[in-house]
């Protein structure tokens, strides 16, 4: 399996229709939860993805500031159910946060976590800077990231 980090412009055509495609499952029909997944804010983000045999299976979105929110972010993310519980999502995010401190140079990640995920983000030094709340009628809760904690660990 390997890994890929990629601006939207640099995405073949296969590797959108997969990555979009394992988000619409993940996020539309698994979580049984209908919206425009195609939100307008791939073209501008980085997209990083682990692939098996040319299969999506992890994926997450970094966006950056002034797109979703004033600091940079981090969405869409999601291990393809058959790949849970294998350490991925650990792994995905540890990627994901290391080219935002590392090759961006940014100070803050703010994300819009399910609540289910609280503890797991909590893991990587996120806190919750909201109550909880639905939005498309699954729990989420804002939380944020301050860079100066993470170098510390």
């Amino acid at each position: 399996m390997s890994w890929k980090l990629k601006k939207f412009d640099d995405l073949t055509n296969i590797e959108l229709y997969n990555l979009l495609k394992e988000r619409t499952l993940v996020f539309v029909v698994e979580q049984n939860c209908p919206y425009l997944e195609v939100d307008g804010k791939d073209p501008f983000s980085y997209h990083l993805f682990k692939e098996d045999n040319g299969k999506i299976v992890a994926y997450l979105r970094i966006v950056p500031e002034d797109v979703a929110y004033q600091e940079i972010s981090i969405g869409r993310v999601f291990v393809k159910k058959e790949y849970r519980g294998q350490g991925i999502a650990d792994e995905l995010l540890k990627k994901g946060l290391d080219f935002i401190l590392n090759e961006l140079k940014e100070t803050t990640v703010k994300i819009q976590a399910q609540e289910y995920l609280r503890k797991f983000y909590i893991s990587f030094g996120f806190q919750a800077i909201s109550e909880t709340y639905l939005e498309d009628n699954i729990p989420h809760i804002d939380m944020l990231l301050s860079t100066e904690h993470v170098m510390a660990d």
